[in-house]
């Protein structure tokens, strides 16, 4: 798609990018995204099993480097890798940003939370190795989207509460934020995120102000995903009125129902503390335990709610042609 702006940026050919999905992500993932046209991004953890985690910043580091190789193995297109920076004490982002540099990586997934995510100095390093930005505040307001423009985002994302995964703490939908950040930017192009799973919202989110597609829910349900078939299958059985929502750290987060998930839903009903049902929930461990290893008792599946139109498991080429407008 030569006249969209998203591809120019990121030399891909079609305006959709395969969210982090953390633990969910792999080589082969990933680079069945951009062969299929997209831009394939490694989350933290991708590749990675509870066997062959590792906990400092340097091993950790290092492990992306591992599945940077893997993938570009497999594809001689452009992917991105996931940068989760911390405006103060992160130990863990200049070890990874290290490798990204060494091993050529030409775009990040930069994701923003909270007072102080957009770090003018990180945004200087990544222009000067000539990285592209693409910018995805947890609660993307037109205040931040500025900043991270002004500070060299390449691209913003502009995701709302259909998400899956680590949600807004602002509950604003889909339909409203894309219009809402898409008015704010000056010079660059805005992405949408959440609930967008096939080609009717795809179309939705352009009519919207988007110019592309960021998407995490529906690359979980294909062929080339590294979750067991049976998280599959739930995938493609519930619709969005399955998902529980519960509060946690930071805010909130939804999931298929399984015992962890009704117990967090009791406890948030109990009034309990975020902090609380943060430490019940695990964390991403949770994430890991339910989608990776399929244990519901202990671990969360957690989607967005835009679930119900994946249908059937398809390979990941077919899902970047359906997401594909224009």
């Amino acid at each position: 798609m030569k006249n969209n702006r998203i591809c120019q940026i990121l030399g891909i050919e079609k305006p959709v990018i395969q969210g982090p999905l953390s633990w969910l992500t792999d080589a082969r993932l990933v680079a069945a995204v951009s062969n299929a046209g997209g831009l394939g991004v490694l989350g933290p953890n991708a590749g990675l099993t509870a066997e062959t985690a590792v906990s400092t910043p340097e091993e950790t580091a290092e492990k992306m480097r591992e599945e940077i190789r893997k993938t570009k193995r497999l594809t001689e297109k452009p992917f991105g890798v996931n940068l989760i920076p911390t405006p103060e004490n992160d130990i863990w982002t200049p070890p990874i940003l290290q490798v990204i540099k060494e091993e050529g990586v030409r775009a990040v997934v930069y994701t923003g939370y909270g007072e102080g995510a957009v770090i003018p100095d990180l945004f200087k390093e990544l222009k000067e190795a000539g990285i592209a930005i693409i910018y995805r505040d947890i609660n993307p307001t037109p205040e931040n989207t500025r900043l991270a423009e002004e500070a060299g985002a390449d691209i913003i994302v502009a995701t709302g509460f259909d998400e899956g995964g680590t949600l807004p703490g602002t509950a604003l939908g889909t339909f409203s934020i894309v219009p809402l950040i898409a008015d704010s930017v000056e010079n660059i192009p805005v992405m949408a995120a959440g609930g967008i799973t096939d080609n009717r919202t795809a179309k939705a989110a352009h009519a919207l102000g988007a110019e592309g597609v960021f998407a995490g829910s529906v690359f979980i349900g294909t062929e080339e995903s590294r979750v067991p078939a049976s998280v599959k299958k739930k995938i493609i059985d519930a619709n969005g009125l399955d998902l529980l929502l519960f509060r946690t750290l930071p805010d909130y987060y939804r999931s298929l129902p399984g015992k962890l998930a009704e117990k967090l839903v009791s406890m948030d009903k109990a009034g309990a503390s975020n902090e609380e049902l943060g430490k019940v929930m695990g964390g991403l461990r949770g994430l890991r335990i339910g989608m990776l290893e399929g244990n519901t008792d202990e671990g969360y599946i957690s989607l967005g709610t835009g679930i119900g139109n994946i249908r059937s498991v398809k390979s990941v080429a077919e899902v970047v042609d359906e997401l594909t407008v224009g």
